[in-house]
């Protein structure tokens, strides 16, 4: 009873427990999230099924449940109806109690109903995974305590238990979208919280995800690794996954006389990619502006500093106090205060669904006429490139 089939040191008990984590935590990234939610992959039905016993086993969690509120964070996201939002509910809510947080949503039968579609609902599913989920850790606890003691066993077990609801439901919930650096200008809050995303199967990378959530990738530039992404091309070698969606990569061209229809949609699909650029130009025009006005108009200057973290951020972002300033100094320049609106004017483009695909391209083409018309050099450039888009 105190003793269990391995007599491991300590040590080696912590070894099995993160290793035993680790498996969890590839369970909830490959399957639930990528594949489940997004749709990102396919797996292969045995593959799909060990990740279902494994989570049952160790997490209790149900399909439909983690699919269905994890989906309504993504349609309702940094709003009052996002499940775990910090900008809402604040970062100490999230981080310690985000568990309590997923538990509460997963309960709402109108969460379930509206976005829990296309998830598992056979007999296991029906009959032993969503109605019996204390049995599952109760067979994994007994086979803890079994194979490695009673205090180590429990121990192990405990870890586990707490993994999941930490490190998902706390850190990337929270941290993940409160602290960290941003590929991507989304309308959200997501950060990355670090390039390697090794302890949490890649999930460190959630900034990415927002920007692309049907990627099976999660890493973009070439200093970030998602070692989620490693075991889904291990697995898609073996012939056990076959990845459906990536991020988009831009594909440019020589400069088109006019923006068309092709352009419209390389721009739309790779549309962050092209406000990351906008984001570059501006902050090039920012520094510009500020050289010139630090020789003509120092107390401007000294003025627009203030204004720098604020100049390509999504408006829906920005507290009611830094809108207020941006607008009150933004005056103090012309090229700013152009660049800074037809920045929103260029995001507008892909957020008009009522609009035809000919009135999008006539929008665009405008948007390039009169930057390019502006007599602000930067701006010009940057409408120029958007015309090599294909």
């Amino acid at each position: 009873m105190f003793f269990g089939v391995f007599n491991l040191p300590w040590w080696g008990d912590l070894v099995v427990a993160l290793l035993l984590t680790h498996v969890t935590i590839v369970a909830v990234t490959v399957f639930l999230h990528r594949h489940q939610t997004h749709r990102a992959l396919d797996l292969h039905p045995a593959v799909s099924h060990f990740f279902r016993l494994w989570l049952w086993l160790t997490t209790g969690m149900v399909t439909k449940e983690w699919a269905a509120v994890h989906r309504k964070h993504h349609a309702k996201c940094e709003t009052p109806e996002d499940p775990h939002s910090p900008q809402i509910l604040g970062i100490n809510r999230v981080l310690w109690r985000g568990v309590f947080l997923y538990v509460e949503e997963a309960r709402k039968p109108e969460t379930l109903e509206r976005y829990g579609h296309g998830t598992p609902d056979d007999w296991l599913e029906r009959n032993i995974y969503s109605r019996f989920q204390i049995v599952g850790l109760t067979l994994m606890g007994a086979a803890d305590i079994l194979l490695f003691g009673l205090v180590p066993g429990i121990l192990i077990l405990l870890i586990q238990l707490e993994w999941i609801p930490f490190w998902a439901a706390g850190v990337i919930n929270g941290i993940g979208h409160y602290w960290g650096y941003r590929n991507w200008s989304t309308p959200d809050a997501s950060t990355n919280i670090v390039p390697l995303g090794l302890l949490i199967g890649g999930e460190e990378l959630h900034n990415n995800h927002h920007a692309y959530p049907t990627s099976a990738k999660l890493s973009v530039k070439w200093y970030e690794f998602d070692i989620g992404w490693l075991y889904i091309r291990l697995l898609e070698v073996a012939g056990l996954a076959r990845v459906k969606h990536t991020a988009p990569i831009p594909h440019l061209v020589a400069p088109k006389p006019a923006v068309d229809p092709q352009t419209l949609q390389a721009i739309i699909a790779c549309r962050y990619a092209v406000l990351a650029q906008y984001g570059r130009t501006l902050r090039r025009a920012y520094r510009e502006e500020l050289a010139k006005l630090r020789r003509f108009a120092p107390h401007d200057a000294l003025a627009l500093q203030a204004v720098k973290p604020w100049l390509d951020r999504d408006e829906k972002l920005l507290r009611e106090n830094e809108r207020a300033r941006l607008a009150e100094l933004l005056p103090k320049s012309h090229v700013l205060q152009t660049m800074v609106a037809m920045r929103h004017e260029l995001a507008a483009v892909w957020g008009r669904s009522m609009a035809t695909r000919e009135q999008l391209v006539a929008q665009l083409q405008d948007w390039c006429r009169r930057a390019e018309t502006s007599e602000i050099k930067p701006l010009a450039e940057f409408s120029r490139q958007l015309r090599c888009y294909a």
